[in-house]
């Protein structure tokens, strides 16, 4: 008998480790031979723990489920039962292909990851020069997924055409964003896919090392990759001849302290290097001046991770899915005062209220959402009014809002959004790196003007706006760049919470 207990930190914490000790020790007491299988997360954080067992070839859901179920579970007759679980609504809905695997396979088997389609798209990468693999990315419509949205085939020429002996390939692992947890999912669910995408990465601009900078808040993903990068050196796709005879490609990781600034791509490689997390000036950008001085490919989990599908299924099959110049899958991660909150993997192009009402079921709370906050702690307050905006880079944009690494927040109707703007300069404030003006001082310049707000000086609301335009075009990175636009959208779709008390009173 196969069961499935999901090994995943969100499972981990909601009590899988003694779900999976307690369905162990009734099946010794049974006589069962059980093989119990630490998977990733399927993605329905409501349901979990979420226990899968085979039955006549299908593997059937139940969940959420304690130690208690143990013994109903295996006798066949837990009241938890959720039937098949590709035939559940969340599951059939999803066009999985970066996430095809998470949940489904023994994350730390290289032969469950081969069966599954795993390595096919190195191999035909491998037999590819490097300049049509990266025309291949380029076709797919592949962006960073990490939140600039930057194509990823332009970064990879760029690096392939700059000149140097040495070249790297960077993940960037740091997800540091408010209701994000795709990479932490991905690379605790799936750990090879992320090693065939950085390998595929190094034969096509020639690079001969990796890194994969992930923050120490995720042990478990710490540990999950740390085993697979040893697993894939032992299968020697990582290793002297990973690439071919000569041409070596190997992977280290590396673990940051949780600096939020750290996500930023200059910040990050600087923390690589032994030094303090701080952003770097561009030019020169890191595709030719990166680590170490040199050529380096910077991209997020699900950006590299993602290569493999392109490889294995082509550009064109990938380009299929999305919308308009928002190519391929989006991994929504749902979260806050949510009913159902978890990860769905989608092609571009749903609308916001469907991930939100439709997906999410509306507020945990049962009251009306009133916000969504969409990319992290620097994206924009989406109001119910807009929730016909379809999710896609320039759709977000056009709407004065931004994707990100496609979080969603969601805020019912008790939220208060003028709390909510000074939470974001705040965080701005203590997150900050120091390095440029309008983002070290602007932030707590911004904290003391919306406190002002708030006591009613008629005076501040116009200088909270100039100060967030001098923060939007001064900044030398995101963080002090995109803290306007929480501050600026709950001033703009919730006027009221910033009337001050003289005009409240007339």
């Amino acid at each position: 008998m196969r069961i499935w207990v999901p090994g995943d930190s969100a499972a981990r914490a909601l009590g899988a480790d003694e779900v999976a000790e307690a369905i162990a020790a009734e099946a010794r007491a049974r006589g069962i031979e059980a093989q119990i299988v630490r998977n990733g997360s399927r993605g329905m954080i409501w349901l979990e723990p979420m226990v899968e067992v085979e039955i006549d070839g299908v593997r059937c859901g139940y969940g959420p489920v304690v130690p208690a179920d143990a013994t109903a579970i295996l006798s066949g007759e837990a009241a938890c039962a959720l039937g098949p679980v590709e035939a559940l609504e969340w599951m059939r809905r999803q066009t999985r292909l970066t996430f095809a695997r998470v949940g489904v396979i023994d994350p730390l088997s290289l032969a469950e990851y081969e069966a599954h389609g795993g390595l096919t798209g190195l191999r035909r990468a491998l037999a590819m020069d490097g300049a049509a693999v990266i025309e291949e990315v380029s076709a797919s419509g592949l962006r960073g997924r990490g939140g600039a949205g930057f194509p990823t085939g332009i970064k990879w020429k760029t690096v392939h055409d700059a000149p140097g002996a040495q070249k790297y390939i960077v993940c960037n692992a740091d997800e540091g964003d408010s209701g994000t947890f795709a990479d932490r999912m991905l690379m605790e669910g799936d750990p090879f896919s992320l090693i065939e995408g950085m390998a595929i990465a190094a034969h096509a601009v020639g690079a001969s090392k990796g890194y994969v900078y992930l923050r120490s808040e995720y042990p478990d993903a710490i540990r999950v990759m740390a085993r697979a990068v040893e697993i894939a050196r032992e299968a020697g796709i990582l290793g002297a001849d990973a690439l071919g005879p000569g041409r070596a490609f190997d992977i280290e990781i590396r673990k940051g302290a949780g600096a939020y600034v750290c996500g930023e791509e200059t910040s990050l490689l600087n923390s690589l290097e032994g030094k303090r997390g701080i952003v770097r000036a561009k030019p020169p950008l890191p595709a030719l001046e990166g680590f170490m001085g040199r050529p380096t490919i910077v991209n997020n989990v699900i950006s590299l991770a993602t290569v493999p599908v392109i490889m294995e299924k082509g550009a064109a099959h990938y380009a299929g899915f999305g919308l308009g110049r928002s190519k391929g899958t989006v991994t929504l991660q749902i979260a806050g005062n949510v009913k159902r909150g978890g990860l769905f993997e989608t092609a571009f192009g749903m609308t916001l209220g469907e991930a939100v009402e439709d997906l999410g079921g509306g507020s945990a709370t049962g009251r009306p959402v009133k916000a969504v906050q969409v990319g992290g702690p620097l994206g924009a307050y989406m109001p119910v009014s807009m929730f016909d905006t379809p999710l896609g880079y320039e759709e977000f944009d056009a709407a004065g809002g931004l994707i990100g690494h496609a979080g969603l927040v969601i805020f019912d109707e008790t939220a208060d959004m003028l709390g909510m703007a000074r939470f974001a300069m705040e965080f701005c404030a203590i997150e900050s790196c120091g390095k440029c003006t309008p983002c070290r001082i602007g932030a707590v310049r911004g904290v003391e003007t919306i406190d002002r707000i708030r006591e009613g000086d008629p005076t501040a609301l116009p200088l909270l706006a100039d100060l967030c335009e001098t923060m939007k075009d001064g900044s030398l990175c995101a963080l002090g760049g995109f803290t306007p636009f929480p501050v600026m959208s709950a001033v703009r779709h919730f006027p009221d919470e910033f009337a001050t008390a003289k005009e409240a009173a007339e």
